[in-house]
C-alpha cells in the first residue's frame, strides 16, 4: 500500500480506474464508429483457438456504460480493498488475475469441443465478494444480513436465473469464478490443503547402524568362515524385518556357518 498526501492508495484503485477509463473509451469509440477496434478486443473462443490469445486479456476492457458495471466497480473497490489489506498487494493481484482469467480459460476449453463462446466486459465483482464472505462470513454487509448469507443469496439467484434461461455458459462462468475465489482464499489462509503422495519410508536406525558396523568393523574369521558377527546382526535384522524367507541362499549359508561356529565355541573341549 502507498500513501499519497496522507491517503492510502491500493492496487485495486488502479484496477478500478483502468476499468472506468475503458468504459469511457468504449462509449467514445461506439459513438465514433470504432467498432472494428472493439471487436478485436472481445473474447471469442474460435479466434483464440486459431492464435488470437490476446483476447483472453483484453475482453474486460470492452465495458458498456450500465448500472451492472457501476455495481461491479463498487464491489471491486469496496471488497477488493479489504482483501488487499488482509493478503497484501501481491497475493490480492494473484487472486484478481485468477478470477479475471478463469472465464476465458473455461470458455476456450468448451470452445474446443465445438461450443461457440464469446465474452465482453468485466464481471469479477461477485467473485471478489464471495472471497470476502469466505474470509469474513459473520460481518454485516447489508443492513443486518451477514456476508455469508448475502453471498449465498446472490449466488443462488444467479444460478436459478441461468438455469431458468438454460444458459450453461453463464452457469459455468458463475461457478468457475466463485469457486476459484473461494478455493484461493481457503488455500491462502491454510484452511484447505491439497492431497499429497505419501513419502517413502526412511530406513530404520537399527538397519543403518548394522550396515555401518558391517562396513567398518568385522570379526576375524575363524575356521575358514567368512561370516562376521556384524554380518550375523544384519542377517538377523533382515529376518526380523521381512522374515526368514527373504534370505538368499548365500545369506542362509552364511547364517548356518555362523551358527556352527558359535556352537563349536560353546561346546566344552574334549578331555584326554
Amino acid at each position: 500500500m502507498l500513501w499519497v498526501r496522507g491517503i492510502p492508495f491500493y492496487a485495486v484503485h488502479v484496477v478500478v480506474a483502468l476499468l472506468v477509463i475503458s468504459m469511457i473509451a468504449t462509449a467514445i469509440l461506439r459513438f465514433a464508429g470504432g467498432t472494428l477496434f472493439l471487436d478485436a478486443l472481445v473474447f471469442e473462443s474460435g479466434r483464440v483457438l486459431i492464435g488470437e490469445v490476446w483476447r483472453c486479456l483484453t475482453y474486460g476492457l470492452v465495458n458498456e456504460p450500465s448500472i451492472p458495471f457501476a455495481i461491479d466497480m463498487f464491489m471491486l473497490m469496496w471488497f477488493g480493498r479489504e482483501l488487499e489489506k488482509l493478503f497484501g498487494r501481491r497475493l490480492f493481484l494473484w487472486l484478481y488475475a485468477g478470477i479475471y482469467l478463469t472465464t476465458p480459460l473455461l470458455f476456450t476449453l468448451v470452445g474446443g469441443f465445438g461450443w461457440r463462446t464469446a465474452l465482453a466486459g468485466h464481471t469479477g465483482g461477485l467473485a471478489l465478494f464471495v472471497a470476502f464472505a469466505v474470509v469474513y462470513p459473520n460481518v454485516p454487509v447489508l443492513f443486518t444480513l451477514l456476508a455469508k448469507w448475502v453471498a449465498i443469496i446472490l449466488v443462488s439467484i444467479y444460478t436459478l436465473s441461468a438455469l431458468s434461461q438454460r444458459n450453461g455458459l453463464s452457469l459455468l462462468q458463475l461457478w468457475g469464478t466463485v469457486g476459484f475465489a473461494a478455493v484461493f482464499v481457503l488455500q491462502a489462509q491454510g484452511r484447505m490443503t491439497w492431497p499429497s503422495l505419501p513419502k517413502p519410508k526412511a530406513a530404520s536406525p537399527r538397519r543403518i547402524r548394522a550396515a555401518e558396523v558391517l562396513s567398518t568393523k568385522t570379526v576375524p574369521p575363524s575356521g575358514g568362515s567368512n561370516t562376521s558377527m556384524a554380518e550375523v546382526d544384519a542377517l538377523l535384522d533382515k529376518i526380523a524385518q521381512s522374515g526368514i524367507s527373504s534370505l538368499t541362499s548365500k545369506e542362509r549359508a552364511r547364517l548356518d556357518a555362523a551358527h556352527k561356529h558359535l556352537k563349536g565355541r560353546a561346546s566344552p573341549p574334549a578331555r584326554d
